[in-house]
């Protein structure tokens, strides 16, 4: 009830993107029944991601044999027809590039989904499988998913915007919380109900707690000074920070209370506060904008 809950609230204030993966809910993820029901398929859009299936060899991976059936098997936990965007999750190094993409433009052609994208892959790899769709009048990717926040900035500022100009890949991003660091809630060390605490997190603890993470946290601290001010949370700025970014299309977020989801959504209010000073001024307490190849030359 709560999943369902909260995808009617965030369906109502305008958002209409709800990305999932065949791995989120150990493979048992569904969207909530009100949303396929009661709305407008055309009214929203589906995203999922293809890469850990099952335990089997054979079960993840961006094999074709793995594409296929793995999105064949989340489209029917999801009861679905089809998925706007099916994502394919780059941890995998054996699949030749020439099989991706053969295999996205098969289910694209099948009608299983309309568009396909990328996630955690490189510049390079994204050119790559662009010059491979092109070579063989294959179906080019359309969107990259990357982690993107204050202290992650150099692919979504400057490696996609180039891609996005060149073949119009656009970018769609991940944490911009990064896993909870920006809240402040490890700013007096982990405690023991987040998810730093957690099994299989145990490098978010060793990052929160290395120099370079108490130097972030030191940060945040400031940034939660620069809310203040600005009379919104710290949780609000990060997002809107991220949405304010060009080339960026939409930002994901994980929410788990109608609280918390609600303050998220406060951030589309804040986005009107992003002044090129308000920029500067995180900028400067930052003191990690990247620069493009263009202003290096300069």
């Amino acid at each position: 009830m709560t999943a369902e809950n909260l995808m009617t609230i965030a369906y109502e204030n305008g958002v209409n993107l709800f990305d999932t993966a065949e791995v989120y809910a150990s493979g048992r993820s569904t969207l909530p029944f009100r949303l396929v029901s009661l709305s407008r398929r055309s009214s929203y859009v589906i995203t999922t991601k293809i890469y850990w299936g099952g335990q089997a060899e054979t079960e993840r991976g961006l094999s074709r044999k793995h594409i296929i059936e793995g999105l064949r098997g989340s489209l029917s936990r999801l009861q679905l027809e089809y998925v706007d965007i099916v994502f394919a999750n780059r941890n995998d190094v054996n699949s030749p590039m020439e099989e991706i993409v053969r295999a996205m433009t098969f289910v694209i052609n099948q009608g299983m989904a309309m568009y396909w994208g990328t996630s955690r892959w490189s510049a390079m790899e994204i050119m790559e499988a662009y010059s491979v769709a092109r070579q063989f009048n294959l179906i080019p990717p359309v969107c990259e998913q990357a982690e993107y926040h204050y202290f992650q900035r150099d692919k979504v500022e400057v490696q996609l915007p180039e891609l996005y100009h060149k073949i119009g890949v656009g970018a769609m991003t991940w944490s911009p919380l990064a896993c909870g660091l920006i809240t402040g809630k490890y700013s007096e060390g982990v405690p023991d109900c987040s998810r730093a605490a957690m099994k299989g997190y145990q490098w978010l603890k060793e990052r929160v707690n290395s120099e370079e993470g108490h130097r972030q946290l030191a940060k945040i601290k400031e940034l939660h000074l620069l809310a203040d001010r600005m009379g919104c949370t710290a949780a609000q700025l990060a997002i809107a920070w991220c949405l304010r970014s060009e080339g960026v299309s939409s930002v994901l977020l994980g929410v788990s209370t109608t609280e918390q989801l609600v303050e998220n959504l406060g951030a589309l209010r804040v986005l009107t506060q992003m002044t090129p000073q308000t920029i500067g001024e995180i900028d400067t307490l930052l003191g990690n904008k990247p620069h493009s190849k263009k202003e290096a030359r300069a």
